[in-house]
């Protein structure tokens, strides 16, 4: 088994629920900000020796603790040699390499967006995400750049035994109209999102 890859645990059954803060913006309104639960089980796992083992993520989502999961979407994770390799909208993205360790990968290496460099930083590191402790954790940074017109930063962290239990998407265009915005921060459009885990398990 290679190393690290208790960082991604796949088994049928297992399953993570996270806190999701969502914020949107644009030019024709004010921001808005949305709050719900997402949880992602793994419903079933199936060889394949061309591609190796794939495990199928069924993701549901749900308001707050009183309301009821309702489908959101669906994903395919796989093991090849190496790498985890998460299918998501049909794009294939390398999310993680072994063992867990600094390093750094393309990230679209099996898809046709172009190079897209990942970095996995600060590995066996510990972290508290909602008041859980996690001993050891590897935060893959997928990007990380800022200039006067715009943000794009995305990161994972996992945890060892347990999986993702963080996740952060900042993509955000700054005002750039005029001399008087430029380098302001301003945000013309664009959306902040991040995942914290709630609680993880198996059925």
């Amino acid at each position: 088994m290679r190393i690290g890859r208790e960082y991604f645990p796949l088994e049928t059954g297992l399953f993570r629920i996270y806190d999701v803060t969502e914020q949107r913006f644009s030019l024709n309104g004010p921001p808005t900000t949305h709050t719900y639960q997402l949880r992602e089980l793994i419903s079933q796992s199936y060889d394949d020796p061309s591609i190796g083992t794939s495990f199928r993520v069924e993701r549901t989502r749900r308001a707050n603790d009183l309301d009821n999961w309702q489908p959101d979407s669906a994903r395919t994770v796989r093991l090849w040699e190496d790498q985890l390799i998460q299918t998501e909208n049909n794009i294939p993205y390398v999310k993680l390499i072994f063992p867990v360790m600094p390093q750094k990968w393309d990230g679209n290496a099996y898809n046709a967006l172009g190079e897209d460099e990942y970095q996995l930083r600060h590995t066996g590191q510990p972290l508290t995400v909602l008041n859980q402790s996690f001993a050891e954790t590897a935060t893959v940074v997928q990007q990380n750049d800022s200039t006067l017109v715009n943000q794009d930063k995305r990161l994972e962290v996992y945890a060892r035994n347990v999986g993702l239990i963080y996740k952060e998407t900042v993509q955000l265009q700054f005002c750039s109209a005029s001399p008087a915005c430029v380098g302001k921060a301003q945000i013309d459009y664009g959306f902040r999102q991040y995942l914290r885990l709630r609680s993880y398990g198996k059925l």
